[in-house]
């Protein structure tokens, strides 16, 4: 990457400057990972969608020229913005991204007009539902112009691209922390576009590589089966304890609650809410959870209003959560997707934290926390339907929780302030997705709602806003 150094010695320029040049190193590998090649191959828009939309307040409409020529700049510093997927004929290896020779920034970024907050919700919901372009790089933008108290810019994304943690971190990198246009800004390496990938050639790579390793595989698995001769009651003893700890993560930890269903998954409503984050993290700690905990407390405070306001209380729903596997020894985060019982019986929110945390301990016994990491390079080598039925094998919980970390300060777009970020994430066989966004210190808390699941969404908004106020204090 060549650095322009920055004309200016403010902070908040070389704050800057030091972001960029972490997102000119974004995302640098050719191959899709094991699991982005899973969900990008079981994909069925939308009951299985690998989308992740999000919504950013602004206080302005900026610019269109300007906000333009931003995003071009943007697509060029971070490459990956400029390629798309490119299959083998055979799934003997996989997917890579190449260059997308006929990128066209007018395809991929547009402006709309709207009059209220609800219109861009919903308007943001239908550019959600819309499936991708297979063949054209995954990300599609929408400037919605018209509010009443400023704009909002629509991303969509796609999993393979970028999960809902690696969108808001290049967002919050590109951004700007300062309102002033800045003239020389860092820019990508000029690269000769390398030769278009091709599908057969991918495919007849992958099977060369599947021929060399073969001797090594074979080794290992006869060494694996000696083990087994010598110790045959220890492997055995071993095999059941994973068998029944994927049992107990394959299955319902609760049943799910009648008043969030029947699901197609193909109406998605979008709701958001923001509050003080301070209070929040206040109820965690008096809770001896995290802020994850307390989101989820938070979600279900709402959904339990909703339940009580529909004369049908349940005592638990499963919930799914994101459980941490990081090590001492990791050099980054790692996480795995599980399901607990999410109490609705509890009144109180800092006793409701405590349950929760109660809940996602219990899950770092389970050995089998992996097991869709393990189990995807073999799944991928299949037809993509194995895919697709391997990740319906897991019973869906009624509603998925989700915590990121958002911009700690001031950001803008092309001049505009950044006032708010919300994820709305996909809706894998749940009724919602709930994803709670630290920005700067406010919650910004975007739910993606089966519309066919609820039989009364605006009851269902009331009820989680009188949630949301009630961890404000």
């Amino acid at each position: 990457m060549a650095v322009v150094s920055p004309s200016s010695s403010s902070s908040s320029s070389s704050e800057d400057f030091e972001r960029w040049g972490d997102a000119a190193a974004w995302s640098a590998g050719t191959e899709l990972t094991p699991m982005q090649t899973l969900l990008w191959r079981a994909e069925r828009h939308p009951v299985q969608s690998s989308t992740t939309t999000v919504v950013i307040d602004l206080d302005r409409a900026p610019d269109w020229d300007r906000f333009v020529a931003a995003t071009e700049w943007g697509t060029g510093l971070v490459r990956r913005l400029r390629q798309h997927v490119v299959e083998p004929v055979v799934p003997t290896a996989a997917p890579t991204w190449a260059d997308d020779p006929t990128f066209d920034l007018g395809y991929h970024l547009r402006r709309e007009r709207v009059s209220s907050r609800e219109e861009m919700l919903a308007a943001a919901a239908q550019v959600a539902l819309r499936p991708f372009d297979r063949s054209r790089p995954l990300w599609e933008g929408v400037l919605f112009e018209g509010l009443p108290d400023g704009a909002a810019y629509v991303l969509k994304i796609h999993h393979a691209l970028a999960d809902p943690l690696g969108t808001v971190q290049l967002l919050s990198m590109l951004q700007s922390g300062r309102r002033a246009h800045t003239a020389r800004k860092p820019v990508g390496e000029e690269q000769v576009a390398p030769a278009a990938a091709d599908p057969v050639d991918l495919a007849v790579s992958g099977l060369r590589t599947d021929v060399s390793t073969l001797p090594g595989a074979v080794r290992t698995t006869a060494r694996a089966l000696g083990v087994a001769a010598a110790r045959p009651q220890a492997v055995l003893a071993s095999t059941l304890r994973y068998g029944a700890s994927l049992r107990r993560l394959l299955t319902q930890a609760a049943p799910p609650s009648p008043e969030l269903s029947p699901r197609t998954g193909k109406q998605w409503s979008f709701l958001t809410f923001e509050a003080p984050l301070d209070p929040i993290r206040t109820v965690a700690r008096q809770g001896g959870g995290t802020l994850d905990d307390a989101a989820v407390a938070l979600v279900l405070g709402g959904l339990r209003r909703y339940h009580l306001r529909r004369d049908h209380l349940v005592g638990e729903i499963p919930v799914g959560v994101r459980v941490s596997l990081a090590r001492a020894d990791d050099l980054g985060n790692r996480f795995a997707q599980a399901i607990i019982s999410g109490p609705l019986s509890i009144d109180d929110p800092v006793d409701r934290v405590a349950a929760v945390r109660g809940e996602v301990l219990s899950l770092h016994t389970e050995r089998a926390l992996e097991v869709l990491d393990a189990a995807a390079p073999l799944v991928n080598r299949m037809p993509s339907f194995v895919g697709a039925s391997t990740l319906r094998t897991a019973a869906a919980p009624d509603a998925f929780v989700l915590t990121l970390p958002g911009p700690p300060r001031k950001r803008f777009m092309a001049g505009a302030e950044v006032q708010g970020m919300y994820v709305l994430g996909p809706l894998p066989g749940a009724a919602l997705t709930a994803c709670l966004v630290t920005c700067g210190d406010t919650a910004c808390i975007g739910v993606n709602v089966d519309a066919s699941a609820v039989a009364d969404l605006a009851a269902l908004e009331e009820c989680l806003a009188e949630e949301v106020a009630a961890f404000s204090g």
